[in-house]
């Protein structure tokens, strides 16, 4: 199976488009948009939104084998496009303040980024069908070999991946739990 970028340039052009509004809105208000303003709440709202699509919908599709929602091919391009424009999002409602819990939860988006694209490069190493499911390498030998080695490294980077995906979603409840409490409830 070729394997496109189609979903790396798309997330690039939401990237500059995205960019493109937040330096608008930097220009008209002449200062960064605080987390706990309107538009800084509202694009970490949709790039949290947009990483729990990452994470539920991808992995519900993954794992149900009988479900005929698409191609698994296309889930993961929905996966990787949204994991990438759902952590900037979250990187541009930081407001570049990167302190406790909440910088917590940005280091771990930043790792879980990176993680993906090593997952990626990984995944593309093993021939698949149209449908994503594995195949057997059509050359015997050295391509057995690194066929046998792409796996047990996908096996690896699943156990580092996963574990890690857990922390930041949990650590991202928490903010979001706090900060409704204490920007919010106690208004």
């Amino acid at each position: 199976m070729k394997h496109s970028n189609k979903e790396l340039w798309l997330a690039l052009l939401a990237i500059f488009l995205i960019t493109a509004v937040y330096t608008l809105v930097v220009f008209i208000t002449r200062a960064i948009p605080p987390a706990g303003e309107l538009f800084g709440h509202l694009i970490g709202v949709l790039g949290f939104v947009l990483m729990l699509m990452t994470e539920v919908l991808y992995s519900i599709r993954k794992r149900s084998r009988s479900a005929r929602w698409g191609r698994m091919s296309s889930w993961l391009q929905f996966h990787i496009f949204t994991g990438l424009v759902g952590p900037y999002l979250v990187l541009l409602h930081s407001s570049w303040k990167f302190n406790g819990l909440a910088g917590a939860t940005t280091l771990l988006t930043a790792i879980i980024v990176v993680s993906g694209f090593i997952g990626r490069y990984i995944y593309t190493r093993i021939p698949r069908n149209l449908d994503g499911i594995e195949q057997e390498s059509p050359l015997g030998g050295v391509q057995a070999a690194a066929l046998v080695r792409a796996r047990r490294l996908l096996a690896i980077w699943h156990t580092v991946h996963i574990p890690i995906g857990v922390a930041l979603f949990a650590s991202a409840f928490i903010h979001i739990g706090a900060a409704l409490y204490y920007a919010t409830l106690l208004r």
